[in-house]
């Protein structure tokens, strides 16, 4: 994660609290795999001093969304932040609504190789939200909270082609924070994502997450808030092959994403 440049984002925002923004990038400093951080961790992904490191870790400790082991200086995730993740995805109805769809979906079809998901774009990521995973042995180890790049996965693209402008300049930001040639890509890959929606009503992912990985994805949109989501079909390229999912699946999916939308 580069680190955030929270003074600058206060500077052309007034009611932009840097605090809080400072406390929330602590916490987004905990990577896949990470059980334990200390402040020194902390001071080298988010580029804060130290000082400032340890006042934000004492009052996050303070709030019960870190624990401190004091014996050799390291911090944990504790419930709390666990409390806020599953909060929301309790209150996600469209989640609820979507489980039976996806699972109709995936077993359905000719192909049993395949992989629904459901998933929300968070900065440059696109976390899943629920997933339908293959049975078979040769599948996608694919699992609620699996990140995927906004810009580099059909479900990404889905999102990001029927996202307001504003919100995808503001997203256009987060890309800047990783490097001037993230953000180039990214506005590429942006308007190559709006010629395929507007041609086909979902956009592909041959190869572009991953080399062995192959999908399609659409968006889907939440009355109820407003909400934009993506839903994905797609699996092994060498199981799941492109003209199967455009010739097969896509109408199935785009007929499922349209009924989500309908729905409050």
């Amino acid at each position: 994660m580069e680190p955030v440049d929270v003074t600058q984002e206060e500077s052309k925002d007034r009611n932009f609290v840097t605090a809080l923004a400072r406390g929330l990038e602590i916490l987004r400093c905990f990577r896949s795999g990470d059980l334990t951080l200390t402040n020194s961790d902390f001071s080298e992904r988010t580029g804060l001093p130290k000082a400032t490191i340890s006042r934000l870790t004492y009052t996050l400790c303070e709030l019960d969304y870190l624990v401190a082991d004091s014996r050799v200086g390291t911090y944990r995730l504790s419930a709390g932040v666990l409390r806020l993740g599953f909060s929301r995805l309790a209150a996600m109805d469209i989640r609820d609504r979507a489980k039976n769809e996806m699972h109709a979906l995936r077993v359905e079809g000719p192909n049993p190789f395949v992989t629904v998901a459901l998933g929300e774009q968070h900065r440059t990521d696109v976390i899943y939200l629920a997933t339908d995973a293959s049975t078979e042995q040769v599948t996608l180890a694919v699992r609620v909270g699996t990140r995927l790049p906004l810009f580099g996965s059909a479900i990404g693209k889905a999102i990001i082609a029927v996202t307001p402008e504003e919100r995808v300049e503001q997203i256009f930001g987060f890309a800047r924070l990783e490097g001037d040639e993230v953000e180039q890509a990214a506005r590429a890959t942006y308007k190559l994502a709006l010629e395929e929606y507007r041609a086909n009503g979902y956009c592909t992912g041959y190869g572009n997450w991953r080399s062995d990985v192959c999908g399609i994805a659409t968006p889907v949109h939440s009355l109820s808030d407003g909400r934009i989501y993506g839903l994905n079909v797609g699996g092994p390229s060498y199981r799941v092959k492109p003209k199967q999912l455009e010739s097969v699946y896509a109408e199935r999916l785009l007929k499922m994403a349209e009924g989500l939308s309908l729905q409050k």
